[in-house]
C-alpha cells in the first residue's frame, strides 16, 4: 500500500507530464533506474535531452519544493543519464530541470525551473 507521500510524489508527476506535454516537449522515460539513482522524467524539447526532476508538497512550510533537491541527487541524476544516453546511444545536449509543485487542497502551484542544475561542476 502506497503511503501519502507516495500518492503525493505520483500525482506531482501526472502533473509534470501532463504540462510537459502541453509545452510540446515529448516524453521518452518515467522513473527511469540505474542503480541507485532515479530520474522522474526524460524528455526531449529542440534536439536537447532533458532530465526532469519532479518535486511536490503540500505546503511551502519548510522552504520550496526544489530547495531539497540535494548535491548528492544531482550527481545521481547525471550519473543516470549517463547510462541512459549509452544504453539508446544518444549524443545530444542535456539539460536538467526541475519541476516544483506546491498542491493542496486549495491550490495546486507548478513551477518549471529550467536549467535548474550543472551537476559535477561543484
Amino acid at each position: 500500500m502506497k503511503t501519502q507521500k507516495q500518492i503525493l510524489g505520483q500525482e506531482g508527476e501526472n502533473i509534470a507530464i501532463r504540462h510537459l506535454i502541453n509545452q510540446k516537449y515529448k516524453i521518452l522515460a518515467r522513473n527511469f533506474r540505474d542503480g541507485y539513482a532515479e530520474i522522474d522524467i526524460i524528455a526531449t524539447d529542440n534536439h536537447e535531452l532533458i532530465v526532469v526532476e519532479v518535486k511536490t508538497r503540500n505546503s511551502s512550510k519548510y522552504g520550496e519544493p526544489e530547495e531539497s533537491v540535494s548535491t548528492k541527487k544531482q550527481q545521481l541524476l547525471s550519473q543516470a543519464i549517463e547510462a541512459y544516453m549509452e544504453i539508446h546511444e544518444l549524443k545530444i545536449p542535456v539539460r536538467f530541470d526541475i519541476i516544483s509543485i506546491i498542491k493542496n487542497q486549495y491550490k495546486t502551484d507548478l513551477n518549471h525551473i529550467k536549467d535548474a542544475f550543472w551537476p559535477g561542476l561543484y
